[in-house]
């Protein structure tokens, strides 16, 4: 197993959740609480749940590179590492499709694609 890359893994998950957990307090939490927010679909809340929803899409997509890290360092040797790539990128997309499917309750179409991904991912791996 390849330390080196375990520990780059480690630090991709611990600065994801940092990132969200300081961003939604310091930055998402204060920006959201604006007036002057752009009103799309009638009001501001698609704004609002789009602007939260891609803040932390960048923490997933941190995960999901860890997971790919975890995946060459060797920490799962009775997985194919073509394999296991591939599913931890299928989990990252179905993870960002859930995302933007709660946050935006479904009103921002790239959960579709997102999921998309996600299923053409694991029909691969069959």
């Amino acid at each position: 197993m390849n330390i080196a890359l375990v520990s780059a893994a480690t630090l991709a998950i611990s600065i994801g959740v940092v990132h969200s957990a300081l961003g939604e307090r310091y930055i998402i939490g204060r920006l959201l609480r604006r007036e002057d927010l752009p009103k799309l679909f009638g009001d501001d809340s698609f704004t609002r749940q789009t602007l939260r929803f891609g803040w932390h899409l960048v923490t997933i997509a941190w995960f999901g590179l860890a997971a790919v890290l975890l995946v060459l360092s060797g920490a799962f040797p009775t997985l194919r590492v073509s394999d296991g790539v591939v599913f931890a990128i299928a989990l990252t997309f179905l993870a960002n499709a859930i995302l933007a499917l709660i946050f935006t309750r479904g009103r921002h179409l790239s959960w579709i694609v997102f999921a998309a991904i996600s299923a053409l991912c694991l029909l691969a791996l069959r």
